[in-house]
C-alpha cells in the first residue's frame, strides 16, 4: 500500500488517545501542526508526547490542518462536528478522522457537506496516555470505516501508525463497539469482583493469585474459542454452582451489592454455550437453571 504524502495533522483533544495517535503520526513523518488541550492533564500530555507542537484553540487547529483527528468522547462528537460546521471551518479536500468506536462516518455528515473527507479510525486498545502505548500500537487493530474510494486512505494511515486496519461497515459500528466494550470493560469489572471476594477471605494479593489463572484462561480462549470452556458450569456440577450462588447471595447481603447478579448472568450464558457444545446432559442443564434462579426471601 502506498504511503500517503506528508500531511499537516491537527489533533482535537489531547486525551489518552489523541496524544498517542498524534505521536504515532508524527513518528510516521507527518507534521503535527497544532493540538487542542483544555485540562491541565491534557496540556501536560501534549507537552510530553508532542513536544514543540503549539497548543491552540479548536478552530485554529482545524484551519491549519490537512488531516484533523477528532479524539473526543463519543457523546461530544456530534455537537463538535456540527458546531465547527456552523463556523465554516471545514475545508474542501481536508481529511477529517474521528476515533470513536460507536460512530462510523455518518456522524461526520457536516464535514462531507463542506467537501471534506470523513474517516473513522478506532483503535481496539485501551490507552494509558503514555509513550508505552506507542509500542502497543504495533500489536493493535483499528476498526476503520470510510466511503469505498477513501478506504485505502484510512487503511494507509493506520498502517503508518504501525497497526492493522480492519474494515467495519457503517451499519455495524455500534455492534462492533459493543463487542469490544463487553470484552474489555466488563473484564475489568469481573477482575475487580474476583479480587474483592479474595480479599474478603484474607488473600492479601489477589492479583498474584488471579494473574496466572486469568492470563492462561484468556490465552486459551483466544486460541481455542469456546472449546476452552471449563469449570463447574461447563461440567454440570450443579451442587457447586448452587453453593456459589448461595455464598454470593450472603456476600451481597452484607452490602456489597453487585457480585451475585454478575455471577448469575455469566453462569447462565456459560450454561447455554456449554449446552450448545453438547457438554451438558438435559438433567444437568435443568439443575443449573434451578440453581441459578434467584431465590425469593
Amino acid at each position: 500500500m502506498a504511503k500517503p504524502g506528508r500531511l499537516g495533522v491537527g489533533i482535537i483533544g489531547a486525551g489518552k488517545v489523541g496524544a498517542v495517535l498524534g505521536a504515532a503520526l508524527r513518528a510516521a513523518e507527518h507534521a503535527v501542526v497544532g493540538v487542542s488541550a483544555v485540562s491541565e492533564a491534557s496540556r501536560e500530555r501534549a507537552e510530553t508526547l508532542l513536544p514543540g507542537v503549539p497548543i491552540l484553540e479548536v478552530q485554529d487547529v482545524v484551519e491549519r490542518a490537512e488531516l484533523v483527528l477528532l479524539a473526543v468522547p463519543d457523546d461530544a462528537l456530534p455537537g463538535l462536528v456540527e458546531g465547527l460546521a456552523k463556523l465554516g471551518v471545514w475545508q474542501p479536500g481536508q481529511l477529517v478522522a474521528h476515533t470513536s468506536g460507536r460512530f462510523g462516518v455518518g456522524v461526520l455528515h457536516p464535514v462531507r457537506a463542506a467537501g471534506a473527507v470523513p474517516l473513522a479510525l478506532h483503535p481496539a486498545m485501551t490507552f494509558t496516555g503514555m509513550s508505552l502505548d506507542l509500542t502497543r500500537l504495533l500489536d493493535c487493530t483499528f476498526g476503520v470505516t470510510a466511503d469505498a474510494p477513501m478506504l485505502p486512505i484510512a487503511q494507509a494511515l493506520v498502517v503508518e501508525m504501525g497497526a492493522e486496519p480492519v474494515a467495519i461497515a457503517e451499519a455495524d459500528r455500534t455492534l462492533y463497539h459493543a463487542a469490544l466494550a463487553h470484552g474489555s470493560n466488563h473484564l475489568v469489572t469481573l477482575v475487580a469482583q474476583a479480587s474483592q471476594l479474595l480479599r474478603e477471605v484474607g488473600v492479601e494479593s489477589p492479583e498474584r493469585m488471579l494473574g496466572p489463572l486469568l492470563r492462561a484462561t484468556l490465552e486459551n480462549a483466544l486460541a481455542s474459542g469456546e472449546s476452552a470452556l471449563t469449570g463447574p458450569v461447563a461440567r454440570g456440577d450443579v451442587g457447586t454452582v448452587s453453593a456459589h450462588a448461595e455464598a454470593l447471595r450472603e456476600f451481597d447481603a452484607g452490602g456489597h451489592g453487585d457480585v451475585l447478579e454478575a455471577y448469575l448472568a455469566m453462569a447462565r450464558a456459560t450454561a447455554l454455550r456449554a449446552e450448545g457444545r453438547g457438554l451438558l446432559k438435559p438433567d444437568q442443564l435443568k439443575g443449573l437453571h434451578e440453581a441459578l434462579d434467584p431465590k425469593e426471601d
